[in-house]
């Protein structure tokens, strides 16, 4: 079981990594910003824990950090998590496989901005959506990829 919790670790780790190339593209073809919701949940979440950060010095990019830091964590567990089920024989074809673990992913972080009343998925526009789903199927793509080679 340990090997595969690795294995997915290191699958959700790569996916992650393709996650932020194609997520940089778009913002170097498109010139679009980058997103400022990771910092808004962890800002958010550290408040409602009655632990936020403080303000002054530093707290811009703390938030930034933070906000990648939960971004790398929901890929390595999301790969961790699809790794321990293909171990326990959901196993897909690769194309399907690839498919639900980038909506796995995206539901994951997707969710907890809508819970948190950061931003409504049902207000987003066909690009907000098409931005968001072309990273989580690159995700999908490679995490599932390594997985599935294993």
């Amino acid at each position: 079981m340990f090997r595969s919790i690795a294995r997915g670790c290191a699958a959700g780790a790569a996916g992650t990594t393709a996650l932020n190339a194609v997520s940089y593209l778009d913002m170097a073809l498109r010139g679009r910003p980058s997103s400022t919701t990771p910092e808004a949940v962890v800002d958010k979440l550290t408040t409602e824990a009655g632990h936020p950060l403080p303000d002054g010095d530093g707290r811009d990019n703390r938030l930034s950090g933070m906000g990648a830091l939960a971004g790398i964590a929901v890929g390595v567990g999301t790969g961790a998590v699809v790794s321990l089920l293909h171990r326990a024989g959901v196993r897909p074809p690769a194309w399907l496989g690839a498919v639900l673990t980038g909506a796995l992913a995206m539901t994951l972080t997707d969710v907890p901005i809508a819970g948190l009343d950061i931003s409504d998925p049902r207000t987003w526009s066909a690009a907000d959506w098409t931005a968001d789903a072309i990273p989580h199927l690159a995700y999908g793509l490679v995490s599932y990829q390594v997985i599935a080679s294993g």
